[in-house]
């Protein structure tokens, strides 16, 4: 039985998520903030095991299964009346945000690495960020690549180095413990759930759908298991004469602590590029870390080197001043 310690934590986790989710996703904020304040469910959320309790995979759970609720009575409800299969789509599914819009960050980066490019990306979830050259952009209205089914548009600030073209890139690898099938129904409808109600909904759904569909037509290779293990067998896919980049976004608050530390002392002794979007400290030096890994914005960063600030879910840039 879950003590009250153990109670407060998921309540603080929900109550930081409430504050973070405020402006992309007003209904989620109220939702979390009710979840914080509701006894019955924070006993059923301490009740799943460490890593099973995070507001993204609860209310991606209950979209998945019937629907986001209206609000924090019908989460409730929900949640007592129907906790078996909650419990068991929670523990069999992770939150796995495949959002396309983050490569307008990554794109820049990417092209100052220059290619050709063999980019691997763990926790790749269904692969959709590994098709920069797939996708066509705007920054702050000027075009990149010819205009495609999906298009990034992209607000900066600060000296950002828009590309002129897109990356060459002639290799794509993910990894990932439970890699998304796009082609599959469920997995796409998992991937459909995770996108929060809000005013982006409808256009991440739309985008979703059309880099799920680029995906489909040429599919990656992917790699099942660890990020720590699985990397050199990635590494070994990367034809001669590419350059081989190692990315990830949204990934790091998913793996444990020392699994994490391992990671990043693999990769910074390999000789690979390593590109990273996460929340802030989760990679060195990227600043301090907000509740749960996450925060208001993303620190990108080049082979640990903080380059921007950018949008979670993709929209903006915010280039750094550099030494």
């Amino acid at each position: 039985m879950p003590d009250d310690e153990d109670l407060e934590r998921v309540a603080e986790g929900y109550r930081a998520f409430a504050g973070e989710a405020a402006a992309e996703s007003p209904l989620y904020s109220a939702l979390a903030a009710a979840v914080a304040g509701d006894p019955a469910v924070l006993r059923f959320l301490a009740g799943l095991p460490q890593g099973r309790r995070a507001p993204t995979l609860l209310f991606g759970a209950l979209a998945f299964l019937d629907g986001v609720p209206p609000d924090g009575a019908a989460l409730g409800e929900r949640v007592l009346s129907d906790s078996d299969r909650l419990r068991a789509t929670m523990t069999d599914r992770t939150t796995q945000t495949n959002e396309a819009a983050r490569c307008a960050a990554l794109l820049p980066v990417l092209a100052l690495i220059g290619g050709p490019l063999a980019l691997i990306e763990v926790g790749t979830s269904a692969g959709l960020c590994l098709y920069p050259d797939r996708y066509s952009y705007s920054y702050d209205g000027r075009p990149v690549g010819a205009r495609q089914q999906v298009h990034l548009s992209c607000t900066t600030s600060g000296p950002v180095p828009v590309p002129e073209g897109l990356p060459d890139v002639v290799a794509r690898v993910g990894i990932d413990l439970d890699a998304l099938d796009v082609a599959e129904a469920g997995d796409l409808a998992w991937l459909r759930a995770l996108v929060w109600p809000g005013p982006a909904q409808a256009e991440r759904l739309r985008r979703l759908d059309a880099a799920a569909a680029v995906v489909a037509g040429d599919p990656p290779v992917l790699l099942a298991g660890d990020l720590v293990e699985r990397l050199l067998d990635a590494l070994a896919l990367v034809p001669a004469g590419a350059t081989p980049v190692v990315l990830h976004t949204a990934v790091l608050p998913y793996v444990a602590a020392d699994r994490r530390a391992l990671f990043v002392e693999q990769v910074r002794g390999l000789p690979v590029r390593w590109v990273a979007q996460e929340g802030a400290g989760m990679v060195s030096g990227t600043g301090k870390s907000y509740p749960g890994g996450w925060g208001p914005y993303f620190v990108l960063s080049v082979d640990g080197r903080p380059v921007a600030r950018t949008a979670p879910h993709g929209g903006w840039i915010d280039w750094l001043p550099q030494e």
